[in-house]
């Protein structure tokens, strides 16, 4: 297996390596939670939010100009 296959594809020409994207989505979630005080039963809600943003991010850095 080739480490290009290693990748998630983000967009349509874009791929990011899944440690960096995991550790962006659980900075975000961190951050949303920190936000909310860190009350519990949101954690899946943070990390889900957090992983659509950091695609959307993602998504639109792999965009040409």
């Amino acid at each position: 297996m080739d480490a290009k296959s290693d990748l998630i594809p983000i967009g349509l020409r874009g791929l990011i390596d899944p440690n960096m994207f995991r550790q962006m989505v659980a900075e975000r979630a961190f951050f949303k939670a920190e936000k909310r005080g860190f009350a519990p039963g949101h954690e899946m809600d943070d990390w889900l939010e957090a992983e659509k943003e950091v695609s959307n991010q993602c998504f639109y850095w792999q965009q040409e100009v």
